[in-house]
């Protein structure tokens, strides 16, 4: 298994590499596709890797990535699982570019929110409407006694 490779992005400008060494893979049956071959093959891939203690993060991304993925957790291992593909090979691809687009996610810094402010037209639309709706409703009353 090789060095899994995470592109460059937002809290990554270098991109990431997680050694194949911190990487645990089981192989287990899976419930999906296979034909009769279902119940003979470990086609099912889990991908563990522990965040926790991995040396691909620095302390920064460390933190943003258990904040962000914290209910995924367990115990500081993050685990991903395949099993869509009726192949082993095409299982373990598709459960390492999981994991690299989790990661890639996880570890991008939340972009703070900008507080947006009414357009004076928008306020003046507002209160032309209220105007209206108030004249309206005036109109619909009884005439006053002279």
């Amino acid at each position: 298994m090789d060095d899994l490779l995470i592109t460059p992005g937002p809290g990554a400008p270098r991109g990431l590499r997680i050694p194949a060494s911190e990487l645990i893979e089981q192989f287990s049956r899976s419930s999906g596709p296979g034909g009769q071959g279902v119940n003979t093959t470990d086609s099912r891939v889990q991908l563990s890797l522990d965040l926790a203690a991995t040396t691909a993060l620095d302390d920064a991304q460390r933190a943003r990535v258990l904040r962000t993925l914290a209910p995924r957790l367990s115990g500081g291992v993050l685990t991903i699982a395949a099993s869509e593909e009726r192949a082993q090979r095409r299982n373990r691809t598709l459960a390492r570019q999981r994991l690299a687009d989790l990661l890639r996610e996880a570890v991008a810094p939340e972009v703070p929110r900008r507080p947006t402010r009414r357009t004076k037209g928008s306020q003046r639309r507002r209160l032309d409407a209220k105007t209206r709706r108030g004249a309206l409703k005036v109109n619909r009353r009884r005439p006053a006694a002279d």
